[in-house]
């Protein structure tokens, strides 16, 4: 199957690991041109290594970038317009919130995810929307969570500022519609990442049970039985990026092995 991305300029915010990772490398197998960007710059070399090797004819770079200082943002895009003419592809990806009920959650919580998970999505999408409206053509992608269909317990600002951008990108995705460009939500279940690995661990803390039986609860409330690879959450995001997924615009797709209860 040809996604006809080759030589389409991809960047993937938050992208040294985990599933923005995962959606880097498959970009870079496809013949995109991709930027990867992360907060850390030692992870950050560690992934474009890791993708240079393993794709040596891909042009693939990277910036440090923390979505939390919207100068750092600032200063992404513009290598983007500078070294690659623009971005046509844009995967709003980042860490997840810290965990809490409502009560243990600082003010300092609150301002920290805001930045964190729409402030920074808000900011990017109208920085690239200039470009893909000149080309009338463009993509974004924001990588959510299955939260913003089916509130999470100890997840608050989660389900708060997930919620927040889904609502988001449906509204500007109509404005935008008329330009050919599509923005669509990839709402991921249990993913085995190391930022899940530390929700089961908190999890497994707050209900005062070993680790290995909050995995086995955890993963048996799955219709699928397991957690999803970062690879799976991937392949949909790349669909979606591509000329394949070109009639789809302000939707939320779960990739959750069947989790969510909700029939949309």
């Amino acid at each position: 199957m040809n996604c006809k991305l080759e030589g389409k300029n991809v960047l993937i915010t938050a992208s040294s690991k985990g599933i923005g990772f995962a959606v880097a490398d498959l970009f870079c197998k496809e013949g995109a041109d991709v930027i990867i960007s992360s907060s850390n710059q030692e992870n950050l070399q560690n992934a474009l290594k890791s993708l240079q090797t393993k794709y040596p004819n891909c042009n693939v770079s990277g910036r440090v970038c923390n979505l939390n200082k919207k100068e750092d943002i600032e200063e992404l895009i513009n290598y983007c317009n500078v070294q690659f003419g623009g971005v046509e592809i844009l995967v709003n990806n980042c860490g997840g919130p810290t965990p809490g009920f409502f009560e243990n959650l600082s003010e300092e919580n609150w301002d920290y995810s805001y930045n964190q998970v729409l402030k920074s999505a808000s900011l990017l999408i109208k920085l690239v929307l200039p470009y893909m409206k000149k080309n009338n053509w463009g993509r974004i992608i924001n990588i959510t969570s299955i939260s913003v269909k089916q509130p999470v317990d100890n997840l608050l600002l989660s389900n708060t500022f997930r919620s927040a951008l889904t609502a988001f990108s449906k509204t500007i995705s109509n404005e935008v519609a008329p330009f050919n460009i599509t923005i669509n939500n990839v709402a991921p279940g249990y993913t085995l990442t190391d930022r899940f690995d530390q929700l089961i661990r908190h999890r497994a803390e707050t209900a005062g049970v070993p680790y290995n039986e909050m995995v086995k609860t955890m993963s048996e409330a799955i219709p699928a039985k397991r957690f999803a690879t970062p690879a799976e959450i991937a392949s949909t995001v790349l669909f979606l990026g591509s000329e394949l997924g070109s009639y789809i615009t302000g939707t939320t797709i779960s990739v959750d092995g069947g989790l969510t209860k909700s029939t949309y």
